[in-house]
């Protein structure tokens, strides 16, 4: 197929989606696979309330006519009543707080998955777009904060609508007077008051939930970085710079309790309200007959139980600005575009691998960091790609890879695009070995169970046996279950190569993208890896990137890369033979060592 230098190739006949990002799923989605859920919790909430108001309306009325002294049977229906009211009151909160609960955690369930996604999606190339403990602060407290969007805004607006009209309702029935009373200051404790309260403290809620951010992100960045900054003075400084993010949290807190104090203070002062404009009507009705003695208790209790539906709606809508704030910064992660285009496709076979005039360029660059590239990769053949910092060696193994797509030319697995294929199945079958592997902080087992999770105790030292540090790990007191530390800090750079070579020896990947392996490591033990390296994957596709020029010699071919281009390719006796920068650094690199790479290198220990 011929390759377009200019723009990356469309595949012919792919579907019509395949050149966009997928469509992120949002919360909302998973809001309406839990509406029964929602709907049920919020009747659940509104009979709840409803059991409060006419508990203290009931119970007004049973103290009023008990005062009479009437026969026990004429009670009797109003005490079954209070009990009922009160037993319904507490059974259906209980059951409301577990419903809506579920309802929401099943939502923060999804949208957190969803999220992860997403972030895969975007790394490694688009992450470094935000620092990392941001995307912790996103990931964790901005994902939490959505819950209050229909715990503590959506669900108790619906339920003091649901409430509050059937209040009213029920105190106009009464006395049309009380009613019209209680529907003002309802409407002045639901609705005007919880507007004050946004209006009040809408920018130190938005503040508040920047500031937590940035905290949590010094936090990451100095406990990550605490040797260095310490090494070098700087740690006071960033301490100091922590203390004032903590006092800034500190005033919004306090603009925002300023406000929730006067929401509290206006919301006490319209039920006080309501409940002297029912007092004054229903003593005006009783004395001109309209309104039967008895019921004045009702009446003037009715507001009381009724304002308990507008409480929490200041703080509802309080909540509601750091729920927009949160929303806008998880619609950053959603915004972002992948560097990779997501087929559905799942290869059948890798070879070739061809990159025909490929260039690519990393998200927010304004320039290529490669140009024209060819390279073509068959079963078992293994290539050296070489070339000094900065040449392009790891937009490659990010191309190879599929954490970046081409931004011209062609990319073809089995002789068909690689935007067909679904960028994890492209993976299953090209892995990669990075020059800083990643060790998690668990066992040695568990570490190399990332690869096959079923893999056994024998399967696991096979592995170990090819990256040549077996005998080290059975030398170990705890053997695989040694824990290696903190992105492997208990474990020597050598050795976490090593383990994390096995690792890939484990998944058993057709083609081994072996990225700068030995970067970090002296010379003789660089040298060593290397040979190892080439050793157990030996039978495999092997692309081996390297800044060092010691083993390229069992390479079938060596491609040198200088500012994103190829400017030498061939085998390691053809490019020795003309001056060119393999040569070169071939002689620069031997002069350097005081020795011969092209002889084995006495292996060194760990």
């Amino acid at each position: 197929m011929p390759a377009d230098r200019n723009s990356p190739a469309e595949p012919p006949g792919a579907p019509a989606e395949l050149g966009a990002p997928a469509a992120a799923e949002t919360a909302a989605a998973s809001a309406e696979r839990s509406r029964g859920r929602l709907v049920l919790a919020g009747g659940l909430g509104a009979g709840a309330l409803g059991c409060s108001v006419a508990l203290l309306a009931t119970s007004g009325w049973l103290i009023s006519r008990a005062s009479q002294q009437p026969p026990v049977l004429e009670l009797a229906v109003a005490v079954t009543a209070v009990r009922a009211f009160g037993i319904g009151r507490g059974l259906l909160r209980y059951v409301e707080r577990l419903v809506g609960h579920d309802a929401t955690f099943r939502i923060l369930a999804a949208l957190r998955s969803r999220v992860y996604a997403r972030l895969e999606r975007l790394g490694p190339a688009a992450l470094p777009a935000f620092r990392r403990g941001d995307l912790l602060a996103r990931f964790v407290a901005d994902v939490d904060q959505i819950q209050d969007r229909y715990l503590r805004i959506r669900l108790p607006f619906a339920i003091a609508v649901v409430v509050g009209v059937l209040s009213v309702l029920g105190a106009a029935v009464l006395l049309p007077a009380a009613g019209a009373a209680l529907a003002v200051a309802l409407l002045i404790g639901g609705v005007v008051v919880p507007w004050l309260t946004v209006r009040t403290a809408e920018r130190a809620e938005r503040e508040t939930v920047a500031d937590r951010a940035a905290l949590t992100t010094s936090a990451v960045e100095l406990l990550q970085g605490a040797p260095e900054l310490i090494a070098h003075g700087a740690a006071g400084a960033r301490l100091r710079a922590l203390d004032e993010l903590d006092r800034r949290l500190e005033r919004s807190a306090a603009r925002s309790a300023w406000a929730t104090g006067l929401a509290a203070a206006l919301t006490a002062l319209a039920t006080g309200g309501a409940v002297l404009a029912a007092l004054a009507a229903g003593a005006s009705a009783v004395e001109g007959g309209r309104l039967d003695p008895v019921l004045l208790a009702v009446v003037v209790l009715l507001p009381l139980a009724a304002f308990e539906t507008v409480t929490g709606l200041p703080v509802a809508a309080r909540s509601l600005a750091r729920v927009r704030e949160s929303d806008a910064r998880l619609a950053e992660i959603v915004a972002a575009e992948p560097p990779v285009t997501a087929g559905s496709a799942r290869p059948d076979g890798v070879f070739p691998l061809v990159l025909s005039g490929v260039g690519a360029r990393w998200p927010g660059a304004s320039t290529a960091a490669l140009t024209d590239v060819d390279l073509r990769v068959d079963a078992g053949r293994r290539i050296a790609v070489v070339g000094a910092s900065g040449a392009g060696k790891s937009t490659l193994a990010a191309l190879l890879v599929r954490f970046l797509d081409p931004s011209a030319g062609t990319f073809t697995l089995a002789g068909r695009p690689v935007q067909y294929f679904d960028p994890d199945a492209v993976r299953e079958r090209i892995g990669w070995c990075a020059q800083d592997a990643h060790l998690f902080d668990t066992s040695i087992r568990d570490n190399l169970r990332v690869a096959r999770p079923e893999a056994g105790e024998p399967e696991l030292f096979a592995a170990l046996d090819a990256a040549r540090i077996a005998d080290w790990v059975r030398s170990l007191p705890a053997g695989l279950d040694t824990p290696v530390g903190e992105r492997g800090t208990r474990v020597s750079g050598g050795q976490r190569q090593r383990l994390a070579l096995a690792r890939v020896v484990l998944a058993g990947f057709p083609v081994v993208v072996l990225d700068e392996p030995t970067a970090n490591l002296d010379p003789p033990t660089a040298d060593a890896l290397t040979l190892d390296l080439l050793a157990a994957t030996e039978g495999r596709a092997t692309v081996l990137i390297t800044h060092r020029l010691a083993g390229c010699e069992h390479a079938d071919e060596i491609v040198v890369l200088d500012g994103g281009r190829i400017v030498q390719r061939g085998t390691h006796d053809a490019l020795l033979a003309v001056d060119g920068p393999y040569r070169i650094g071939w002689e620069r690199e031997r002069r350097d060592d005081g020795r011969f790479p092209t002889g084995a290198p006495e292996r060194v220990g760990d």
